[in-house]
């Protein structure tokens, strides 16, 4: 292994276990019918993870989710999970690399940032769910039309609350990280 290579894939593990954990046991279930949708931080970590570690941060994020999907009930969700949280990741840290110059100096510039990059992806998820989950449901799974176009509306406003969740939780936490491994990286 190369070196650091070693740190890189444990940081990516963390990743993906607090985005497991933050919809796994962070998670308010909502009954939809026959489904269910939830209120989730996972979303969170996956922002974050992007932030920290670039896409592979992001994509770390979109495992964890992936994972929490196939162990709670939300199984055949679990290939349209990675793949959105994958773009939104990807969306994550580009939008944090642009802007990174800009506004990564002190804590207020570091919220700004998460906040920017936070916005961009969970604002495109916000679209995006909604869209993927009536063709996965319309045409994969053979739900009516009409049946499948409720659900992405019950859909797309439990991505809302949780984008603006998500959002507000991204920009508080990003830069006490920031502070926290500036510290440590100053005692080395």
């Amino acid at each position: 292994m190369k070196k650091g290579s070693a740190a890189r894939l444990a940081q990516g593990a963390l990743i993906a276990a607090l985005a497991y954990v933050g919809f796994q046991f962070l998670r308010f279930d909502i009954p939809v019918g026959p489904e269910r949708t939830a209120i989730h931080l996972g979303n969170t970590f996956v922002i974050l993870g992007a932030l920290l570690l670039g896409g592979w941060g992001g994509a770390a994020g979109a495992v964890g989710l992936t994972l929490a999907d196939l162990t709670s009930g939300y199984v055949t969700s679990a290939p349209k999970t990675f793949i959105l949280k994958l773009v939104m990741g990807a969306v994550a840290a580009l939008v944090a690399k642009a802007l990174s110059p800009r506004l990564r100096e002190g804590p207020r510039g570091q919220m700004r940032l998460a906040a920017a990059a936070a916005a961009a992806a969970l604002g495109l998820n916000v679209v995006l769910e909604p869209l993927f989950g009536y063709v996965y449901k319309a045409y994969l799974f053979g739900i009516p039309q009409d049946i499948s176009a409720a659900l992405a509306k019950i859909g797309a406003g439990t991505t809302l609350v949780n984008a603006v969740i998500s959002c507000a939780i991204t920009a508080a936490l990003y830069p006490a990280i920031c502070q926290a491994l500036e510290k440590t990286e100053g005692r080395r």
